[in-house]
């Protein structure tokens, strides 16, 4: 008697692990690239009630200036001293058509420094300055933001 050899049936269970090998490289991915989307330094900015909106810092020929908590000063993301910031902005807005220089300050730095990049600033010969800052988040408008009003 000849002895024929069956095919195993269909599986019907749903193999999960391409799909979990692959949702960890993308957080993987997502993990390394997030710190690099953002431009410059990141401070801890003013909170005001009326912010003005400013587009144009988002931009990526905009100049950024920013005042950490311990007092040091960033040129857009590379670090610079007090003394040469009139010189490298000077150089940066030479061949711009907007010469508007953003400034984004940490709640906590010294208002001395502040003034001092200011007065940088304006002894390169920019006339348009922008202070970056945060809208203040009141408990009303947090709730209504939630509760999708």
């Amino acid at each position: 008697m000849a002895f024929k050899a069956r095919a195993p049936g269909a599986v019907s269970d749903i193999n999960v692990t391409p799909l979990v090998d692959v949702m960890l490289v993308l957080l993987i991915i997502f993990m390394v690239i997030t710190p690099m989307l953002q431009k410059g330094v990141s401070v801890d900015l003013a909170r005001v009630n009326n912010p003005h909106l400013m587009n144009a810092a988002e931009k990526e020929d905009a100049t950024t200036l920013a005042i950490t908590r311990d007092g040091t000063f960033y040129l857009n993301s590379d670090k610079i001293p007090l003394d040469q910031i009139t010189g490298k902005v000077k150089d940066r807005v030479a061949d711009k058509l907007d010469k508007t220089i953003y400034i984004k300050s940490d709640a906590r730095a010294k208002y001395g420094d502040v003034v001092s990049v200011v007065d940088a600033v304006r002894a390169a010969g920019v006339d348009s300055l922008g202070l970056l800052t945060e809208k203040v988040q009141t408990r009303g408008a947090a709730a209504a933001a939630a509760a999708g009003t």
